[in-house]
């Protein structure tokens, strides 16, 4: 339909049109007309055509989406907006998500117009305060106006960012053109940018110290080795750290290359431990990732007490994969507090002290360690029952929600306009607003008892991402059937018992691949469900005999059901039936997990740490949580206890007797 009929028709329903005043009491007039205009609008949004979103604004006033019409116009604008549209636009819609991330967009531009009065007035009505760029202008501001001491915060927030910005930015040069913080410091924030190849990052930390030296950082980038041949003889402290990007980005690069390089008379006589110690990280993690039996010995080299938090990690899993438990301790040992509180390495530092010491002290560690993370929460937490000689249940479901409870959950204005938005079709802009309304940090956030009635809500208008995801942030009480529900059951019921694959198998993974949004598209064009690739659908469609199939099938349910499942039961054969390989597969492709499983001679492993090695963090988190799913699944359609170890059983190389398939896996 052309904008001008659609504006026509629309005009029809004048009459139906609530005065703006009203809108946050109840639902404006809904139909496919007005919804369409709210459409295009989000389009011109996008495409920042700020004319066509000003003249459409106004018919769209009393929709339950009016919110987010008018803060696509005025955030089309902000920049040349004025003070008083801004406080009239924050002061009508109080209270709703858009005002707080409009409030949100102005502090970014308050902070780097460096309007220090403006910025302290609005921070403090900002409710989401999850933006790590606000966060330093406003430690900034705190410097400016009170000369407070903010250079931890700061630096810990620099440090913490992965890419290049410009508020942390901003306060860490301030800080340090004010000697308030320490030169090392962008220095390490350069490294960071350098190991995880980000360039930006490194030339925008050493800029701040001398302009002039982002030209070496862009050579040091672009031909590590060629800096390191220069003739380099008594290293000033710069041209140290130099030599160190420049070793770290060789590491990046080849590893072992980097390992040669480094032991160098000239670099060991002339580096400092802390910044051997760093390097050597960097070339363990890497080696590491590359799943390399010389990963330990590089991390031996250096000192843990001197790596970075991610090397550690890294030193951690490969002392695993060698069964260096001594090792593994000595990693969990050097992490920050919160890391080591984390369920991961609460129960692997529990299983190195069993293996390390059967002593009576350390089982009643041990013990403890696990008893604190154990419940069947997720991946680590179910070990951790099982070590401890219990199976995985289905917990005891929390009392059942009141009418009361119910109706506070459909009241709820930003719920209802969530829900209208992904009905439509909306579904970031209704996903961002659904967490905004259910968030406990923001005012009017959920407690348990609202975070049920509110999964609840999404769970009857079948929007299953939703439900599970604001029933899995619960923490006193569980309600499995909203954590774990089963949509189509007859359909994936019916399938899987035809094919002969688990269905609990089946639900833990279309669970993790799509939360059970039957249009859910990745950004590499996956479809549907069980997220199938156009090539990997007509290769499957062809081998389990599904004739006439056509591309656009692959979003029908009943036909993505059965070529997922047919793709995954190809894929768990080819891997002699284990689901972590079989998982890692559907994630990562067929030929990765086949390298990860190692060559000839490697050790046989745990699949937990196997899986803990997985090289791409994305398929290591959906390996274990896919796991973590099935068993959950399991225990609720069998009603029987279950067990997440022998789902995992072990991966080794594979046996060279056994003859490859025949067929290779797209």
């Amino acid at each position: 339909m052309q904008f001008s009929a659609i504006l026509t028709s629309f005009a029809l329903l004048g009459a139906l049109i609530l005065p703006p005043s009203v809108w946050s009491r109840t639902a404006g007039p809904e139909s496919s007309t007005a919804d369409a205009i709210i459409l295009d609008m989000a389009q011109a949004f996008k495409q920042r055509d700020r004319k066509r979103l000003s003249s459409m604004l106004a018919h769209v006033r009393g929709h339950t989406l009016e919110p987010w019409a008018a803060y696509w116009e005025l955030a089309a604008r902000l920049d040349d907006a004025s003070t008083k549209e801004i406080q009239d636009f924050l002061a009508r819609y109080s209270g709703t998500y858009q005002e707080d991330r409009l409030r949100n967009e102005w502090l970014l531009q308050l902070g780097k117009n460096r309007d220090w009065t403006a910025f302290e007035r609005e921070v403090r009505l900002y409710r989401m305060n999850d933006d790590r760029s606000v966060r330093c202008y406003g430690a900034l501001t705190d410097y400016k106006t009170r000369a407070a001491d903010v250079g931890k915060l700061v630096a810990d927030t620099w440090l913490s960012l992965r890419d290049a910005d410009e508020g942390c930015a901003a306060a860490a040069e301030q800080l340090l053109d004010d000697k308030k913080l320490d030169r090392h410091i962008a220095w390490l924030r350069a490294r960071l940018g350098m190991e995880n190849d980000r360039l930006r990052v490194a030339t925008q930390a050493v800029g701040m110290l001398d302009e002039r030296w982002t030209k070496t950082v862009n050579s040091i980038y672009l031909n590590p080795g060629k800096y390191l041949s220069d003739k380099l003889t008594a290293l000033r402290p710069q041209t140290r750290e130099f030599v160190s990007l420049a070793l770290i980005r060789l590491a990046y690069l080849d590893p072992a290359e980097a390992a040669v390089e480094v032991e160098k008379l000239r670099w060991k006589a002339q580096l400092t431990q802390e910044e051997r110690s760093w390097i050597w990280g960097v070339i363990g993690k890497r080696a590491a990732q590359k799943l390399s039996l010389d990963a330990p010995g590089f991390f031996a080299k250096g000192q843990a007490a001197e790596m970075h938090e991610d090397h550690l990690v890294w030193l951690a899993r490969a002392a695993l994969r060698m069964g260096n438990w001594s090792k593994v301790l000595e990693a969990i040992a050097a992490m920050p507090e919160v890391m080591r509180a984390d369920p991961t390495w609460v129960y692997w530092k529990a299983r190195a002290l069993l293996k390390l010491d059967a002593s009576e002290s350390n089982r009643t560690q041990a013990r403890q360690l696990l008893a604190g993370i154990a419940s069947v929460r997720g991946f680590y937490e179910q070990l951790a029952l099982e070590e401890l000689g219990q199976k995985i249940t289905v917990p005891a479901r929390p009392e059942p929600l009141t009418a009361e409870e119910k109706e506070t959950a459909r009241q709820n204005t930003g719920l209802a306009r969530a829900l209208h938005a992904i009905r439509i079709g909306l579904r970031l802009e209704g996903v961002r607003e659904w967490n905004y309304h259910t968030n406990l940090h923001v005012r009017g956030g959920l407690d348990d008892r609202g975070l049920l009635a509110a999964a609840d809500l999404a769970c009857q208008n079948e929007v299953w991402d939703r439900c599970i995801n604001t029933s899995d942030r619960t923490r006193g009480v569980m309600d499995f059937e909203q954590r774990f529900p089963l949509p189509f059951k007859a359909a994936v019921l019916a399938r899987t018992a035809q094919i002969g694959l688990d269905p609990a198998y089946v639900y833990g993974l279309i669970r993790q691949e799509s939360r059970f949004i039957m249009d859910a598209r990745s950004g590499v064009g996956a479809s549907g469900l069980m997220q199938v690739m156009p090539a990997t659908a007509k290769w499957t469609a062809k081998k389990i005999g599904l004739s006439g199939f056509q591309p656009r099938d692959i979003n029908d349910r009943d036909t993505n059901i059965a070529i997922g499942t047919g793709y995954l039961k190809l894929v768990l054969d080819n891997f002699g039936g284990s689901m972590p390989m079989a998982a890692a597969a559907y994630n990562a492709g067929p030929g990765r997990p086949q390298l990860w499983r190692g060559q000839s001679g490697a050790p046989v492993l745990e699949a937990a740490i196997w899986a803990e090695n997985i090289p791409f963090h994305e398929t290591r988190d959906y390996v274990k949580k896919v796991l973590s799913n099935t068993t959950n699944y399991a225990a609720l359609i069998t009603g029987q206890p279950q067990s997440l170890k022998a789902r995992l059983g072990s991966v080794g190389p594979r046996d060279a007797s056994v003859p490859l398939p025949t067929e290779d896996l797209p």
